[in-house]
């Protein structure tokens, strides 16, 4: 299977540059955020099959729905997840800075990229996902490193105000394919 090239995924939000316009859902507090969150995540299940072509049409009552009951099936993870992080945070040291950092690079990605695929609170804790992380370790790490350079691209890209939209739109655009490569 291909994998994403950074090219690609740095034209993606370009190629129909009028849907990041969408970015300004954002104005709308809660309606807006709702919808705004259900088509991030419609974006993400395309880049789940291989279609990094062009941001899908933006279906305001659709997208609305599905962000809000993905927020409500998110919760138990949000919470389990801050409740981690406040123990973390509690020992105070530097292992449990690095235990905290790696949760947040190698465990909550692909969690999360896995959630949104099969939108059930429990996807959310199949943790036997994670085996393809550690199985493709080295491919995993570019697929970092190709996300952060992508985010650094568009954080850059901020002075000219697409950055912004781009940024947003592509956020999980690697993890995805990579999830979309190796989970089987």
């Amino acid at each position: 299977m291909k994998k994403l090239d950074f090219n690609t995924a740095f034209k993606y939000s370009f190629n129909r540059a009028k849907g990041m316009w969408n970015i300004l859902w954002i104005f709308l507090p809660i309606v807006g955020w709702f919808a705004l969150g259900g088509y991030s995540i419609r974006i993400v299940k395309e880049f789940i099959k291989g279609k990094f072509k062009e941001l899908p049409v933006f279906e305001f009552k659709s997208d609305l729905k599905l962000g809000f009951n993905m927020f409500l099936k998110g919760l138990p993870f949000v919470i389990t997840y801050i409740i981690i992080s406040s123990v973390l945070d509690i020992m105070d040291s530097e292992i449990a800075e690095l235990v905290d950092l790696f949760i947040a690079l190698f465990i909550v990605p692909m969690l999360t990229i896995n959630f949104l695929k099969k939108e059930t609170v429990g996807s959310y804790f199949e943790i036997e996902i994670l085996k393809y992380v550690f199985n493709n370790f080295g491919d995993y790490v570019i697929t970092l490193l190709k996300s952060i350079l992508l985010g650094i691209v568009f954080l850059i890209m901020w002075v000219i105000l697409v950055g912004f939209p781009a940024g947003a739109f592509t956020k999980n655009m690697f993890v995805a394919d990579f999830y979309r490569r190796k989970v089987k």
